[in-house]
């Protein structure tokens, strides 16, 4: 009999258990064996990126759930822990471009779309099977019959029904609205992806001529002053608004402003979301301000809305890049100025707009200012509100036929509908039939739903589910659809169906 070694030796035991482990197929769950005897248990594996191997996090995250399996195992429960891997579209992307960029010197751009996707497929094929070899050798009891990959067969059928079923209940839709842009990876990104941070900025305050003078209280105005963290966005104006309570609205609403360096002929409006300046206010807004608001309807949430209340016009300055340019809606960029601005990056306009302010004694003042700014929580830039059409999801329009079921009009204290999307996830949660662990948990879950916006789902992406939506020339679309736009269907192989 071999002596018992002193030491424990991995390598020796844990291959060799494995091994069992999985010819035995001892975590396989198949429900219809026991009949209604044996109660389910499953986990969904939180599905790892295949974008690198495994870290420390992933080791303590499994082992958790891996310990509530086998515990519920060995209480006689049929109990499913379904392993997988996700595909990590804008991540996957991202670290292969970089890869090839390093080592090869070319850029994504320099290869057809197929060649590039194989790259990626070749990258995920590496790492996943890194990752299920990582947690096999953990000794997760993972029903690896059942193994997935977010993109596979199987997923990408799903994604297609799932498309097609909320097509049908009218809560897909194509817009032009204001996203979250990602200039690095060149994709809209929906607001869970946007990480905000600190940034040590500036207010920049920009005078704005009058077209004609005005005078108010014996005092001759020839100019306004805007405060903005972001004087590049200036180039897109349409509008300088006025809180309608500031005393000299009744002068100057209804004026006109010559926009500096572009020299468009630009509005001043009457709009209550302007903050009123007071510098004694503990508001910071109310600090900074001067009571007169540039309105970029193209480049920022809140000027859209403005823009949208006042029928503005809205001009993009901005390629995908975040490059300054014409050729995506910006027509007027005539002046000598302007042109000199095309093509710059969006930070390098940013010091020639102050430069050219300086220079023309425009510039008013300038002021340390600290905010937040959202950053694309994988590339890491900041992100930039532009304009763009993209396919959405609408989370709180009523789904008509389940109003039967689940009731309609909208949960108590919330604008959410009890038959939405967001309402079907928050009523389980008040009505105690969900808990969350630890509980403090809930409250920003709730918070989240009930605060939820429309979600876009399409990506400009390389790597990932395509929309299964194209146009066909001659043919009308449907609902929602422009002319000649069509849905594929996740159950049938026959093609699309036309929404006529």
């Amino acid at each position: 009999m071999a002596e018992l070694s002193k030491v424990y030796d991995p390598k020796a035991v844990e291959e060799q258990i494995n091994k069992l482990w999985q010819s035995g197929s001892y975590f396989h769950a198949e429900p219809s064996r026991h009949g209604q005897k044996r109660p389910p248990f499953t986990i969904v594996i939180p599905p790892p990126n295949v974008t690198a191997a495994l870290h420390l996090g992933h080791a303590l995250n499994n082992t958790l759930q891996d310990v509530l399996v086998r515990f519920r195992r060995m209480q006689q429960r049929e109990t499913l822990w379904m392993p997988g891997t996700d595909h990590a579209g804008i991540a996957t992307q991202t670290v292969v471009e970089k890869r090839i960029l390093s080592e090869e010197g070319k850029r994504r751009t320099d290869f057809a779309r197929d060649e590039f996707v194989k790259r990626i497929q070749a990258w995920k094929d590496e790492y996943e099977a890194t990752i299920l070899g990582q947690l096999k050798a953990m000794g997760c009891s993972c029903d690896w019959e059942r193994t997935r990959f977010t993109m596979d067969d199987v997923c990408a059928k799903a994604v297609r029904a799932t498309f097609f079923k909320l097509f049908q209940d009218g809560l897909i839709y194509r817009g032009k609205r204001l996203v979250n842009w990602d200039p690095a990876t060149q994709t809209v990104l929906a607001d869970d992806e946007v990480e905000h941070e600190t940034v040590q900025g500036h207010f920049w305050y920009l005078k704005y001529p009058l077209v004609e003078p005005v005078t108010i209280d014996g005092k001759r105005i020839e100019h306004v002053t805007v405060a903005t963290t972001r004087p590049e966005t200036m180039l897109g104006d349409t509008a300088v608004a006025m809180n309608p309570s500031d005393p000299r609205a009744s002068h100057l609403v209804g004026k006109q402003i010559r926009l500096p360096i572009v020299g468009r002929i630009i509005p001043i409006i009457a709009d209550e979301h302007v903050v009123l300046p007071n510098p004694e206010s503990e508001d910071e807004k109310a600090k900074f301000s001067t009571g007169f608001l540039k309105v970029t309807p193209a480049h920022d949430p809140d000027d859209w809305a403005i823009g949208q209340r006042h029928s503005l016009p809205v001009i993009n300055i901005m390629a995908p890049d975040g490059s300054i340019s014409d050729k995506y809606g910006w027509q007027d960029a005539t002046e000598p100025e302007a042109r000199n601005l095309l093509g710059m990056d969006r930070f390098e306009a940013r010091e020639a707009v102050v430069e050219w302010f300086r220079q023309e004694n425009l510039l008013e003042d300038v002021r340390d200012y600290a905010h937040e700014v959202g950053h694309s929580y994988r590339s890491h830039v900041p992100i930039e509100p532009y304009l763009s059409d993209q396919w959405y999801v609408a989370v709180k329009k009523p789904i008509e036929h389940l109003a039967e079921k689940f009731g309609s009009g909208t949960i108590q204290g919330t604008d959410v509908p009890v038959n939405s999307l967001a309402g079907l996830a928050l009523k389980p949660l008040l009505d105690g039939r969900l808990r969350f662990i630890p509980e403090r948990y809930a409250k920003t879950y709730q918070t989240w739903l009930e605060n939820l916006r429309d979600w876009p789902i399409s990506r400009q992406l390389w790597w990932g589910h395509r929309i299964p939506v194209w146009s066909k020339p001659g043919q009308r679309g449907g609902a929602n659809l422009p002319a000649g736009v069509h849905v594929v269907p996740g159950n049938t192989d026959d093609g699309p169906v036309v929404f006529a």
